[in-house]
């Protein structure tokens, strides 16, 4: 876990590795920035500790991290701590309290912390006007975003923009790069591997160490790229976006998809210790559990997948892309369509598919029901939510707990994970208890390594077998 050191002295906070040298009894320990900022503190202008990561620790109380997925999606950017109080069942009274006592802050305050420091990132890297940044990260007016940034960093944005290092200005050919904060040890290539294994056909991509995808931002369709960065720390993230309103909640879904807004080191710390699965996290220390774009593509793909080798499976959710999803033209990679959005996963819409692409009456009855709730079934979903959802049986709940968030998901269906379990010498039959009873609390973390281990082995296997 990323911690910030506040100098009392001072009045500032720093980050690790910051050369600054102030004495042990002048300094308090902060596991969050925005903890630091709600105790008076502001940034150090030398390590500017707002450039790393400072994701919520995975074992903070599973109400905590749902309300906190609910910040990050936005809520508080128009609405209040008592409707946000009010979608996780609490009283804002007991939620500011948990909130406080856990994460050192206030919902509010982590809010305010989390688009302060996401516009400070966009005036250090792009050549956004300060007006573009204000609403791409979240703020109602320029006032407010003014008024916030003066309170946090003690200067105006304009001021900031002037005091960034030649360094920092990022260029791309086209497109807006971003850095990525990541923390030390996060293992980019171990996450793309997982996502080319799971990726949609003409939807996702990987090339060599960049994975791209398509995306629709108020129907209008965007393009995604992250590479590794220039320097450890963080990755590189190129948007081709029709307009930059809202970007701070595009770069959150990045951030979820790739695992980056969750610290996992105490799960891989104990099950490294574990004696049947410990050589396959300690081989593979920095993958964390990758989100999910959203639930509806996670889904369609499992379902798809259900019984069928991979090439056909393929072929079959290409097809489903390439009938209901919206063509964009001219993208590199293969990437031919956005994902098709829920309204036009209807029943009939699926059961017209062209002859050869048809689906069996059950596919279609549960993807339709899918795209129906799919509005529901964000990051940080509860496994009563995802029970309600009709036509879901339990393989496919597992599949999308892990996906969304959940801690004790552990999809046993799914191919590479059984693949696993058995080369470990592990037995299917009684395998879901076997395990609940060694890596709970870290079953997600458990079954993400199992499945990238998985899918290795299944890969060089398919790779002997072609020779």
């Amino acid at each position: 876990m990323t911690t910030y050191s506040a100098v009392v002295t001072t009045g500032i906070y720093c980050r690790p590795g910051c050369g600054a040298k102030p004495l042990a009894r002048n300094t308090r320990t902060y596991e969050l920035a925005a903890a630091a900022e709600a105790a008076g503190f502001r940034a150090c202008l030398r390590c500017r500790p707002y450039r790393v990561a400072g994701p919520v620790a995975a074992d903070a109380p599973e109400l905590v991290c749902r309300a906190w997925q609910l910040v990050i999606d936005g809520i508080l950017d128009e609405g209040t701590e008592a409707a946000l109080a009010e979608r996780v069942g609490l009283s804002p009274r007991h939620l500011r309290r948990l909130f406080l006592k856990h994460l050192g802050a206030s919902p509010d305050q982590l809010a305010r912390s989390r688009r302060a420091h996401f516009a400070r990132r966009l005036l250090d890297d792009t050549d956004l006007t300060v007006l573009d940044i204000a609403f791409a990260s979240g703020f109602g007016s320029l006032r407010q975003f003014n008024r916030i940034m003066r309170e946090v960093f003690r200067a105006s944005p304009t001021d900031l923009r002037d005091r960034r290092h030649r360094a920092d200005r990022l260029v791309a050919d086209g497109g807006l790069a971003l850095r990525l904060p990541v923390l030390p040890g996060y293992d980019w290539d171990a996450v793309r591997d997982f996502l080319a294994a799971r990726a949609v056909p003409g939807v996702e991509a990987v090339e060599g160490r960049a994975y791209r995808r398509t995306i629709t931002v108020d129907g209008a369709p965007g393009l995604l790229e992250v590479s590794p960065g220039d320097a450890a720390g963080h990755l590189l993230l190129v948007a081709h976006l029709p307009y930059w309103e809202g970007l701070i909640h595009v770069v959150d879904q990045v951030g979820r998809l790739l695992g980056t807004e969750t610290d996992h080191t105490a799960g891989v710390a104990a099950l490294s210790a574990d004696p049947v699965l410990g050589p396959v996290v300690r081989n593979r220390p920095g993958l964390p559990v990758p989100g999910a774009w959203s639930a509806l593509e996670v889904g369609v793909r499992e379902l798809l997948a259900r019984g069928r080798e991979p090439e056909e499976a393929a072929r079959r959710l290409k097809a489903l892309v390439e009938a209901l999803g919206t063509p964009v033209p001219g993208l590199p990679g293969g990437l031919t369509h956005t994902f098709p959005p829920p309204e036009a996963l209807t029943r009939a819409r699926l059961a017209a598919l062209a002859p050869g692409q048809g689906l069996p009456a059950g596919d279609v009855a549960a993807i339709a029901a899918l795209a129906e709730g799919a509005g529901a079934l964000g990051y940080g979903t509860s496994p009563d939510a995802l029970a309600a959802v009709p036509y879901l049986d339990d393989d496919l709940r597992q599949v999308l707990g892990l996906r969304l968030g959940q801690r004790e998901a552990f999809p046993l269906a799914d191919p590479s994970l059984r693949a696993a379990l058995e080369e470990l010498g592990v037995p299917a039959r009684g395998a879901d208890s076997w395990t609940a009873g060694r890596w709970r609390p870290w079953r997600s973390l458990a079954a993400t390594h199992l499945m990238a281990y998985g899918d290795r082995r299944r890969k060089a296997a398919f790779s002997l077998s072609a020779e």
